[in-house]
């Protein structure tokens, strides 16, 4: 069968608008182009991903067959009660379960594995929960917390953390409702691999969830056949359905119990509302997943990254690496151009956001370098989501960043360094809501380190101070996940002030004051 390409669902404005159908004659149905379309009408830029399926920059692009299935059926009323059972079986027969039913995504489909082995289809338990349960608990390994189990912390279960096989046996008690695996390397191997942990919560007839999320759904399915009750998948990763759609399959009455708990049912799960349209634009992607040929997927992709490498690879200083996958998750190559920016005037980190802020914009997979002590760069290229028509685009902007680079200053370092050490009381303004901090820090001359102690959380500090400006950094572990507090701003004598970039959770604003 011949390869697919992973954009072929654009192709040109001109091609679809010839094949699109109009709407009871009134409208003709149009992709627009990069340059004009319904983004481009608010002001919101589009941009060439280079970088992945990444949530944030709205998964991947489906495919046309899940266009087609969607647009069809917003045509039509059916009842959801025989709709997902019909849609299921024929899910769970492609995949290798018992049964499957579709979610608002893998995170909806966390959530409804935990209240679906919590409290199965009793309605008294269902309309009880969460403030009265018979289960309570959730076993996760050490090595699966990440910042995606909060799809089990969102329904109120304790989260058990268990670090050996020892402690698995110790603290898999009645109390506890599942185990809940992220799929992944530390996963496959050791004590604490996925089919040692079902093997011991078989004996125990507790349900074991897997979190497949981004990975192929290989069939017969792996974790099913490793003993797993229920595994989760993204509708809109490598599958390229909807991005508002996911999977639950497995074991026949959890799926059931899970879809009981899921609107339109008034349970738990009420505000997880999937459409007729995710419905069935997930069931054409599954059913062309098993008809697409991936292998020449592959080596598309690494033809790509080919035309890319060649583009630069006579550039002084420029050495070419190829990544390769870990595993099924996000399973394509990826090229890293490395490079001396001594030598070529520009650092990976420059790259990134030049590419960013240029006309088409193009966002990559990451870079590094930062001026004036760290010019070794790299840029990473991920094929997964591009079309073949992009990558000359992203070649010449990247060509041309490396050899006309434009100028860039060394960032200036203001002489001397303000005294910072000691205890510093510290009041947060976010967009909503004020909080209080405390930073303890030492002094090594421009080299500051300490504490940053948070009303629930703590973290270690390491940063600078250059004259009166301090930059201060902590990765703060929060329950599964991490938040980055990059702290700064000007020190006058005990008070100082700034601002405090959270990443994905926005700006504040902080003002200290030292005791």
């Amino acid at each position: 069968m011949a390869a697919i390409s992973p954009l072929a669902a654009v192709g040109s404005a001109e091609a679809q608008a010839a094949h699109a159908a109009p709407s009871n004659g009134a409208v003709t149905f149009r992709p627009g182009t990069l340059q004009d379309n319904v983004f481009t009408k608010l002001g919101v830029r589009p941009i060439i991903n280079a970088h992945g399926t990444f949530t944030i920059i709205t998964g991947s692009r489906s495919l046309p067959e899940v266009k087609q299935a969607m647009f069809e059926a917003s045509h039509y009323y059916v009842h959801l009660d025989e709709l997902m059972p019909k849609v299921g079986a024929e899910i769970a027969r492609l995949m290798g379960a018992e049964l499957a039913t579709v979610t608002t995504g893998c995170e909806a489909a966390i959530a409804l594995a935990t209240v679906a082995c919590a409290c199965g289809t009793d309605p008294e338990l269902s309309q009880a929960f969460p403030y009265t349960r018979k289960k309570s608990q959730v076993i996760i390994p050490k090595h699966s917390r990440n910042p995606y189990d909060f799809g089990v912390r969102m329904t109120g279960m304790e989260i058990v953390e268990v670090g050996t096989a020892e402690e698995l046996q110790e603290k898999l008690t009645d109390k506890v409702a599942m185990i809940y695996i992220l799929s992944s390397p530390a996963a496959e191997k050791g004590p604490l691999s996925i089919p040692s942990i079902c093997a011991v919560a078989k004996t125990k007839g507790v349900p074991v969830f897997v979190d497949a999320a981004a990975e192929e759904p290989i069939s017969p399915n792996i974790h099913i056949k490793n003993g797993a009750s229920l595994v989760g998948y993204s509708g809109g990763k490598c599958m390229r359905g909807p991005q508002a759609a996911g999977l639950l399959i497995g074991q026949a009455d959890l799926v059931k119990a899970a879809w009981f708990q899921a609107s339109p049912h008034h349970n738990y799960g009420r505000a997880y509302k999937v459409g007729k349209e995710e419905i069935m634009g997930i069931l054409a992607a599954v059913h062309k997943w098993y008809q697409r040929d991936h292998e020449a997927e592959q080596r598309e992709w690494k033809s790509w990254l080919d035309q890319i490498a060649d583009k630069v690879k006579a550039l002084p200083s420029v050495r070419i690496e190829y990544l390769q996958p870990e595993d099924l998750s996000n399973r394509s190559p990826r090229l890293r151009i490395h490079w001396d920016a001594k030598q070529l005037k520009i650092t990976g980190t420059e790259m990134v956001e030049r590419l960013d802020a240029g006309t088409p914009r193009i966002m990559v997979d990451g870079g590094s370098g930062v001026r004036p002590d760290k010019m070794e760069s790299s840029l990473t290229i991920m094929p997964y989501m591009l079309d073949a028509s992009e990558i000359p685009t992203i070649a010449t902007a990247i060509y041309e960043g490396l050899t006309r680079p434009g100028h860039y200053e060394n960032p200036v370092v203001p002489a001397g360094a303000a005294k910072v050490e000691g205890k510093w009381s510290i009041s947060l303004k976010y967009t909503r809501g004020t909080a209080e901090q405390t930073f303890d820090l030492q002094q090594n001359a421009s080299e500051v380190s300490g504490q940053l102690v948070g009303a629930i959380f703590k973290a270690e500090l390491k940063g600078t101070v250059h004259g009166d400006q301090l930059k201060l950094h902590a990765r703060m572990p929060v329950s599964g996940h991490e938040v980055n507090w990059d702290f700064t701003g000007t020190v006058q004598g005990n008070n100082a002030s700034g601002k405090v970039a959270l990443g994905e959770y926005g700006v504040a604003e902080w003002k200290a004051v030292r005791s």
